[in-house]
């Protein structure tokens, strides 16, 4: 009866230790340079973009999901989205993602599956609304708000949202420098 409960414990990974520095998470997780170097050849994204993303979304976290929300200030009353795992994927945008390039056992939690499918997104993010892969701050801006959302302009209306975007923009530039420096030796 336990088994499966250890089996399902061991394959839940803990976020790196310098989750600020690209180089160190690398080190520390090798397999998952593996699938930044995957993700990259697959879908021509740069690793230092979809992870900054990804510490933006969840911090590296398997299971993130967004806080609970609560009746009354105290019963427990689901949560603001379905968004789960590492890249904070919703239910249709994985659906999506499954059916068009993933495969039926992707999930969300599975770090490699998670930033392929920041990879497949930023990918069409840019055939949609023309946004560089390369361009961390207009790629944020689409994965919060759609690509609906983005074309209309939602984001203009949250100074917050941009501020945010701006931040994954610095992390990003600041994970490529880090990158630039190590890639050779990972």
């Amino acid at each position: 009866m336990l088994l499966p409960l250890f089996l399902l414990a061991g394959c839940a990974t803990t976020p790196p230790s310098s989750p600020e520095n690209l180089c160190q998470i690398f080190r520390e997780k090798p397999g998952w340079h593996k699938q930044a170097l995957k993700m990259r050849k697959k879908w021509n994204v740069p690793p230092q973009v979809a992870m900054a993303m990804m510490y933006q979304e969840s911090s590296f976290r398997h299971d993130a999901q967004p806080p609970r929300r609560f009746l009354l200030g105290f019963i427990p009353w689901g949560r603001a989205s379905s968004a789960y795992g590492y890249a904070q994927a919703k239910d249709e945008t994985w659906a999506d993602y499954k059916r068009e390039a993933g495969g039926m056992f992707s999930s969300r939690d599975n770090f490699g599956d998670a930033l392929d499918f920041m990879g497949w997104y930023m990918d069409k993010t840019q055939r949609v609304n023309g946004t560089s892969k390369w361009d961390a701050y207009g790629q944020y801006l689409n994965y919060h708000e759609g690509w609906g959302g983005y074309r209309n302009g939602s984001y203009k209306k949250k100074a917050w949202l941009m501020r945010t975007a701006s931040t994954v923009q610095s992390r990003a530039e600041r994970f490529g420098a880090q990158y630039r420096s190590c890639e050779k030796s990972l």
